[in-house]
């Protein structure tokens, strides 16, 4: 699932403020590109965390426990500091009804909408496994749609005698390291497109289970949860084991190095600069901390390489 971020980038409608259908009523008054690029970078964050938990986990196959440390407190720096600070800021989390609300219309688009036109793609190009995980994909989307639609029911009309879904657990499906097993370029993209997604709903259902246990909605809570962990534990996992996400430890550090050394100095310069611009100091303030946070993860996955004895491809 993805509500809106999978939305956006997978081409639905955006509006002038950078916002999408079904989206929260969002908080405060900032510029619509610094929202824009808030966004994007919540996207980015999100999936930082799912890939890196995934390569701890390859790390851990390697009997590397340091380095699975190192993934997994970083990845929880990208959700719990990184992804969150962006959520305020644009203020994503709204009450649990707002929150229902957005999360059936991310869940609505992508089963009818974004996963459909990437199965008939895969069909197509004759990427047949990854078409029918789209396909599979979309139901279970259109099942969390049903599920949230209900307590949303449950908890606007409690007379209705409407409950909350307990939802389903999650199957553990793991990425085992290896080659991309779709090979067509579209497919490609369009799983990394929807690997965003999934790692964005995991992480803005996180939210949103919190904000229903701090109102009292422990029930809504678990369901959020449940359904959080779907996406990442079953989703993403899926799709990134299409797309050959996860490889040996040297590479995927090089991966890592690269992803936050561009984004400690393009990324969030670029955002930084922009909202300075548009006069959110609050926001270009927030962007050149995390850029700095970006190069500090960049600089302890080279020492971990380093002590490895590995090196990355053109790096002299």
């Amino acid at each position: 699932m993805a509500a809106l971020l999978t939305a956006v980038a997978a081409g639905a409608p955006v509006g002038a403020a950078g916002e999408v259908p079904g989206a929260a009523a969002a908080g405060g008054r900032i510029d619509p590109e610094t929202r824009r690029d808030a966004l994007a970078a919540m996207r980015g964050e999100a999936y930082a965390h799912a890939a890196y938990l995934a390569y701890a986990v390859q790390a851990g196959r390697e009997g590397l426990p340091r380095v699975r440390e190192l993934y997994e407190d970083v990845a929880g720096t990208e959700l719990r500091e990184h992804f969150t600070e962006q959520a305020e800021l644009v203020g994503m989390v709204g009450d649990d009804a707002a929150n229902l609300r957005d999360a059936m219309a991310g869940e609505s688009y992508e089963a009818a909408t974004m996963y459909r036109r990437f199965a008939t793609e895969a069909k197509t190009d004759g990427d047949f496994a990854a078409a029918n995980r789209f396909s599979e994909i979309a139901k279970d989307e259109s099942a969390h749609h049903d599920a949230f639609a209900r307590a949303l029911r449950a908890v606007t009309d409690p007379s209705s005698g409407a409950t909350v879904p307990a939802g389903r657990t999650a199957e553990s499906k793991g990425i085992p390291a290896g080659p991309p097993r779709a090979d067509k370029a579209r497919t490609l993209r369009n799983l990394r497109t929807a690997m965003e997604g999934e790692a964005f709903a995991h992480a803005m259902y996180t939210l949103y289970a919190e904000r229903a246990r701090a109102s009292g909605q422990p029930a809504l809570a678990r369901l959020f949860e449940r359904t959080a962990r779907v996406e990442l534990a079953e989703h993403f996992a899926e799709e990134g084991r299409l797309a050959g996400l996860v490889r040996d430890t040297r590479t995927n550090l090089c991966t890592a190095i690269s992803g936050e050394t561009r984004e400690g100095t393009e990324t969030y310069p670029g955002y930084a600069r922009r909202a300075a611009e548009a006069g959110d100091r609050a926001a270009a303030r927030r962007f050149e901390e995390v850029a700095a946070d970006e190069l500090g993860h960049a600089r302890r996955f080279r020492d971990a390489l380093a002590a490895l004895g590995g090196t990355c491809p053109g790096s002299g």
